[in-house]
């Protein structure tokens, strides 16, 4: 208990291993896990039914686990889990799930989310994240691996945002953004696929090829959704190791709202 500051709070019900570290006047409230290597600086709130991983930084002023901004809420024992890995910097405000959802808001690991963030109710976020300054996302948001949200983007309730996509600074999004597809607009439109981040993390020339073949297929020869599809489909004939990118892409397709629709 040497690393918590004697002015920080610490209910007698909350769980932290002996490695964690808390500075000064941050409250912890009863339902709270933390796991080893985790820091926690100064004037943060952790509350609600939180569990957070291993070797966090959570910096000053954030606010974690309180209830979510719904009113039908009423007390249900809803949650909210981060993982393992992530930077959670100033002012940050990331609120426990919903009964009406998944009752859970989930954080995965290796994020690096910038100060002023808000993750809703029902927020699922994965893997190896950046969320820029005052990005927001309403309720029910689901955010995919590697993707990279500019500062002040804005993400409305249940909009689901695919793997490597990308968006520039001031986007809004209502709809669906299909994996690697960069956008920018208000409200956002497609401009381009991720090309530079998917050479960064390793992705072959004949793999790229085939996500530039998607996009020309989606958004540049005017074809339907489905006959779109029909043709990233058939992408896997040519560039066999495309597949798992292919299939990621069709399953996203397949699973948007036709209410939604996608980012266009």
């Amino acid at each position: 208990m040497s690393k918590i500051h004697p002015t920080a709070i610490i209910s007698p019900g909350a769980q932290l291993d002996s490695s964690v570290t808390v500075g000064p006047y941050s409250v912890i409230g009863p339902h709270v896990r933390i796991d080893a290597g985790t820091t926690v600086a100064s004037h943060c709130v952790i509350e609600g039914h939180t569990t957070i991983g291993r070797d966090n930084r959570i910096f000053q002023f954030s606010s974690l686990g309180a209830v979510p901004q719904d009113k039908k809420y009423t007390n249900e024992p809803c949650e909210l889990t981060i993982g393992d890995r992530n930077t959670i910097r100033e002012f940050c405000t990331f609120n426990i799930g919903s009964p009406g959802d998944r009752a859970v808001t989930s954080v995965g690991n290796d994020n690096w989310i910038m100060a002023y963030v808000h993750l809703a109710h029902d927020c699922a976020v994965g893997n190896h994240t950046i969320f820029a300054n005052n990005t927001q996302l309403a309720g029910h948001v689901v955010v995919d691996d590697w993707v990279i949200l500019g500062g002040f983007t804005v993400v409305h309730q249940f909009c689901r945002i695919g793997a490597h996509s990308f968006t520039a600074m001031n986007s809004l999004l209502f709809g669906d953004l299909p994996p690697f597809v960069m956008a920018q607009g208000q409200p956002a439109q497609a401009r381009s696929m991720n090309f530079e981040g998917l050479r960064r993390r390793g992705f072959s020339a004949e793999r790229i090829a085939a996500v530039k073949a998607m996009h020309k297929a989606l958004y540049r020869d005017g074809l339907s959704l489905a006959d779109a599809m029909a043709r990233i489909a058939s992408l896997t004939e040519k560039t066999p190791e495309a597949t798992p990118d292919v299939k990621m892409m069709l399953d996203f397709l397949s699973t948007t709202s036709p209410q939604r629709g996608i980012v266009r």
